[in-house]
């Protein structure tokens, strides 16, 4: 008597389930299109209006060299954490001087202790892994293992935390221009327009509500869209 053995069906990729679980997150999904309707406004913009918004109406060496360059780049690392954010925002942009590329210089200093020392704790737990050391036998570079196999084993930890510290980034560009040390007039920016606004909360109060709500919107979606990343790409997530 002969039996049949049903074919076993291949495993789902990693990545399948990965995007499966984001396509099923519906927080992620509001905040994909949060992001993604704020990315098209601001590219399509120009084409649709006719006025114009300007008128006056290292982190990986560190994990992976160990030593004495880990211990100098976090020390350098630590020394920029111990300031708040915005302060050493407001700090840089003093020193440097308002204006859209000093904000910009500003907000990367800030934000690169946390994504620095976040690479650094993901590469010291890459390092001891099996395939590390199979690429040293095979005699492998200690450059070429560090960027073809630890580094994208590293991306997922690095995407959550980008899309967070992109709304937190939006927060502090709108705050120093807020205070009138971002982004200069006549650029468009929504805390410059809040600045502005104050003349005119008693008689036309739409005029602050519309970039205060584009703000709250903006980092609502990254940080909704974070979350979703987060759970999507966890390896210790299952279906």
């Amino acid at each position: 008597m002969s039996s049949s053995i049903p074919a076993s069906a291949s495993p789902e990729p990693p990545r399948s389930r990965a995007f499966g679980r984001l396509a099923r997150s519906r927080l992620a999904l509001v905040g994909l299109a949060i992001v993604g309707i704020t990315a098209l406004v601001g590219l399509v913009a120009p084409f649709f209006v006719t006025a114009s918004p300007v008128a006056m109406n290292f982190g990986a060496l560190s994990g992976y060299a160990g030593g004495a360059i880990d211990n100098v780049l976090m020390r350098c690392m630590d020394a920029l954490l111990a300031f708040p954010a915005l302060l050493l925002a407001l700090g840089l942009v003093a020193i440097m001087g308002p204006g859209s590329t000093s904000t910009t210089l500003a907000i990367g200093i800030v934000y690169t202790p946390g994504v620095a020392r976040l690479t650094r704790g993901v590469v010291l737990a890459e390092r001891p892994q099996e395939y590390v050391q199979a690429a040293h036998a095979l005699g492998q570079r200690d450059r070429w293992v560090l960027v073809r196999h630890i580094l994208p084993n590293c991306v997922s930890a690095l995407l959550v935390q980008a899309s967070v510290n992109f709304a937190n980034a939006m927060v502090i560009e709108a705050g120093l221009s807020f205070l009138g040390i971002g982004t200069p007039p006549p650029t468009a920016s929504w805390g410059l327009m809040l600045n502005e606004a104050r003349a005119f909360m008693t008689s036309a109060k739409h005029v602050a509500i519309a970039p205060g709500v584009a703000i709250s919107l903006a980092v609502l979606g990254w940080n909704l869209l974070g979350d979703g990343l987060r759970d999507a790409l966890d390896p210790r997530l299952t279906e």
